[in-house]
């Protein structure tokens, strides 16, 4: 394992060090010039999207409904990267790790943007729901299905399997340091559960998810909320000792500027998924009227995730203080920072939203890699399999280090977001096309829905033709 491990770190090296931090920034900016901003000045549409009384309640014969496919991609999202992810960043990098999480945030949703709105370009009515993602715009807008086996088979991988080994690690390792809970008897609670609801399918996930992650969001955001106004007086103090720590003005945690911007991004790539391929699959099966309302809506999820959930829990670690140094191991960390500031009791609270977080990140992960396999081959034999694999992984996670598994984390995250944002640079003519149709019929009055013929090349697109969806009524 030692081995295994050393492999793992210095392949992770190569790949943050010299390759993956610029291409991330590097693009985000130019999604966000190339779309005006999309992330900024479309911000009122997206609550408007979203608010909508047909994406909170309505899902079409084909799909999962707008809020429905935002809550799947959220499941993914928030969760152990919201809690642990910081505590760990924070730990290492200093408090300046926050400040990156928000750099990646903020520029990666113009990538978010665009990954989502090609999913829903290229998606593919099959059966009973709409499948798409990063593995279909490759295959069907760049003509390279063999770049789109590779990348199925590196999200199944990633998020499918060593993702939920991180999020069951997690999950243990916060119920053992406040129930004295065994990692074996964690594995097991963890199989069984997981067990019931994957072998439901999509619908089975989505009503699970939009349950479970709305819910425990604001009974998270309340309480953090509470922490921060109590320590009000020191939240000036606190954000001076973040961008000091961002450009390496002082030496923290012995982390300083190199340590605190690696930090941030690795784990704000982690937890807002901005780029990756991730969250696509999960908004190819909205049933939407335009493809630009769904990739609003996921932009406005990184949003969400980083600057709201990520930031509450930044606050109230460094506030806390303790980490530089700490011995705890990520979810610990934050456990015992909400100790300090509101008593013991807000350990236990801590345990009990981890595991539902962290639980529904579980599903969101495992339909991520169902979805990949539907790609590869429609195979029952193979999606058989592959939940059997997702299940002894999380066994495995609740069993294995927090070094190890976070280290692979990152390792397969690199690699795919490398491979997607490959793919989205190529295809942004494709977005960009699209998001100046939205912005016209918005100019006009309209609900817009989306025509394929305003694109210069309609092959590969299966879906869109005129006729087949309607606006508002």
């Amino acid at each position: 394992m030692d081995f295994l491990q050393s492999v793992v770190d210095y392949a992770n090296n190569l790949l943050w060090e010299y390759v993956l931090i610029i291409i991330l920034i590097g693009l985000g900016l130019y999604f966000s010039i190339r779309t005006k901003f999309v992330q900024f000045l479309n911000f009122p549409e997206m609550m408007r999207v979203i608010f909508d009384k047909r994406s909170i309640n309505a899902s079409g014969k084909k799909g999962t409904s707008s809020f429905q496919a935002f809550a799947i991609s959220a499941a993914s999202r928030v969760g152990t990267g919201n809690l642990a992810g910081v505590a760990s960043a924070i730990a290492i990098g200093g408090p300046g790790a926050i400040f990156w999480m928000w750099v990646i945030a903020l520029l990666g949703a113009a990538s978010g943007f665009v990954e989502s709105t090609l999913a829903q370009v290229y998606k593919v009515p099959e059966k009973s729901q709409y499948r798409g993602g990063p593995a279909y715009y490759m295959e069907k807008g760049l003509k390279k299905r063999w770049l789109g086996v590779i990348f199925a088979i590196t999200i199944t991988f990633t998020y499918g399997l060593v993702f939920n080994s991180v999020q069951s690690n997690t999950i243990s390792l916060a119920l053992e340091g406040v129930f004295d809970v065994s990692g074996s008897t964690v594995a097991i609670v963890l199989i069984v559960l997981t067990a019931a609801v994957i072998f439901g399918g999509l619908k089975s996930i989505a009503n699970v998810s939009q349950i479970i992650v709305p819910v425990m969001a604001v009974i998270y955001l309340l309480i953090a909320f509470y922490v921060v106004m109590v320590n009000f007086g020191s939240i000036p103090e606190i954000f001076t000792l973040i961008f000091e720590n961002a450009f390496g003005i002082r030496e923290i945690a012995g982390g300083g500027f190199g340590a605190a911007i690696m930090m941030g991004i690795k784990r704000g790539l982690f937890s807002n998924e901005a780029g990756m391929g991730s969250a696509p699959n999960a908004a190819a099966t909205a049933e939407v009227s335009h493809p630009v309302k769904q990739g609003l809506i996921q932009a406005l999820g990184v949003f969400f995730d980083t600057l709201l959930i990520c930031s509450a829990t930044g606050f109230i670690i460094i506030s806390a203080g303790g980490y530089a140094g700490s011995d705890l191991d990520g979810i610990q960390l934050t456990q015992n920072a909400f100790t300090q500031h509101i008593g013991e009791w807000s350990g236990i609270f801590i345990a009990i939203a981890i595991f539902l977080f962290a639980y529904s990140s579980i599903l969101g992960n495992y339909y991520y890699g169902e979805s990949n396999i539907g790609y590869i081959k429609d195979s029952p034999g193979w999606l058989f399999v592959y939940r059997l694999a997702v299940l002894a992984m999380v066994a495995f996670g609740a069993l294995a280090s927090f070094d190890f598994v976070w280290a692979l984390a990152d390792l397969t995250m690199a690699i795919m977001a490398l491979i997607n944002l490959y793919a989205i640079t190529l295809l942004y003519r494709i977005a960009h096309r699209v998001l100046q149709d939205y912005r016209d019929q918005r100019r006009a009055g309209k609900d817009p829905v989306f025509n394929r013929e305003i694109l210069d090349n309609t092959d590969g697109i299966e879906f869109w033709e005129p006729g087949q969806v309607k606006g508002k009524e």
